[in-house]
């Protein structure tokens, strides 16, 4: 199934190169898969997978690992804001 895969802030470094410019890339996942295994490819360091979405709705650090997506979701990861 297709998903839309957003990565934002110094995430969309982790994406391929000619997706960067959009920061979204669009995959293909099997529907057994979850969260935490859809994001493993792209080698994001744990601390910076901080604000996890699925259709503008919070993931909650400990429902990743079961989370499973559907057809045409999209997936947004925020890594932590630092203000000043």
């Amino acid at each position: 199934m297709k998903i839309t895969f957003k990565l934002f802030a110094t995430l969309t470094d982790y994406l391929p190169a000619d997706a960067r410019r959009s920061n979204q890339v669009e995959l293909e996942v099997s529907p057994e898969a979850s969260i935490s295994q859809i994001i493993a490819p792209f080698g994001l360091p744990p601390k910076l997978v901080h604000l996890v979405l699925v259709n503008g709705k919070y993931i909650q650090p400990e429902q990743r690992m079961s989370t499973t997506l559907s057809e045409g979701d999209v997936l947004a990861i925020w890594p932590p804001i630092a203000g000043g």
